[in-house]
């Protein structure tokens, strides 16, 4: 069968397991749909600040699909649809409201935290600059043009948020509820999938 992997393969549904060979953002709905209740989905879901795990759901007779993250930061390319979005002119770092950071970018250095911060970011990019004799790490989001530039001084980290989306807020906000928890093992994390969307918890 040749055709667009993303949209399952239709013609010989329902099955009972779909493998995938390639990372994706998002569980497609065609696969849901084409696996019968109590089929299951190996898929690793990744995103564009780089880590990426394998997760296996199962998928409910409502049409949902759920099951737990397994770990072993697992990488595959994201599946062509997928792939990062040119960058083309940075937007104006210039913009914005500059405030104090909770916490610095290199904790993005780290793969398991990365992969937390990036349910919370999925379509963010992350670039290293040198601006302004010193040096920043931005995390921007292309669609949206809202970016977060965070550089140190004077030993503190200072965010500066513009755009409609606070992404280094948001940022903060997931791994600071992740340290809570008390920074459990991706492994114990689970994947809700439904028609409308998808969550990992």
């Amino acid at each position: 069968m040749i055709g667009g992997g993303l949209l399952g393969g239709g013609e010989g549904a329902l099955y009972d397991r779909i493998i995938a060979t390639c990372a994706v953002q998002t569980v497609p709905r065609a696969w849901l749909e084409q696996i019968r209740p109590g089929g299951q989905i190996l898929t690793t879901i990744g995103g564009w600040l780089s880590a990426s795990e394998l997760v296996r759901l199962t998928v409910h007779e409502d049409g949902t699909a759920s099951g737990p993250v397994l770990g072993g930061q697992v990488r595959f390319m994201l599946a062509r649809p997928y792939l990062t979005l040119p960058l083309g002119l940075l937007p104006d770092l210039g913009r914005g409201r500059e405030c104090g950071a909770v916490i610095g970018p290199d904790v993005l250095d780290d793969w398991t935290s990365r992969f937390v911060a990036q349910v919370a970011v999925p379509n963010t990019q992350r670039l290293k600059l040198r601006r302004d004799q010193h040096d920043e790490d931005l995390l921007v989001d292309v669609e949206t043009g809202s970016f977060g530039a965070l550089h140190k001084e004077n030993g503190h980290w200072s965010v500066r948020n513009d755009g409609p989306d606070l992404l280094w807020d948001a940022v903060e906000e997931h791994l600071g509820r992740w340290h809570t928890a008390g920074t459990p093992a991706v492994e114990e994390a689970t994947v809700h999938v439904t028609p409308e969307g998808q969550s990992i918890h």
